[in-house]
């Protein structure tokens, strides 16, 4: 049988591998907010009525992928305003992906 502190070594690397997972997850979520809230924007500013833009996205998710969350709505005008607010802006973009994407409140 192995000393126990082998055991701990083999905890340290799944943890880690978990935690570098875990951020990757986050910097995929925070681009997808980023590009839907980008789509949203381009596509609301476009069409005739903006509300009735993301009313109608909204009621898309809703029907057709009920079991997606965080599409409301709320939600996408959130996402839309993400975009806005640092979308374009080369400095502060790349320094957004490493914010939790439960910080951002989607």
């Amino acid at each position: 049988m192995l000393p126990d502190n082998n055991y701990s070594e083999i905890v340290k690397i799944i943890q880690a591998a978990r935690e570098r997972a875990y951020y990757k997850v986050n910097e995929e979520l925070i681009n997808m907010y980023l590009q839907i809230g980008k789509y949203v924007s381009e596509n609301s500013r476009d069409a005739a009525y903006g509300d009735s833009y993301v009313d109608g996205l909204a009621d898309f998710f809703a029907k057709n992928y009920p079991e997606l969350k965080g599409f409301t709505r709320r939600g996408l005008y959130r996402m839309r305003q993400f975009y806005e607010l640092y979308g374009e802006d080369e400095k502060v973009s790349p320094l957004v992906t490493q914010l939790s994407w439960g910080e951002l409140y989607f």
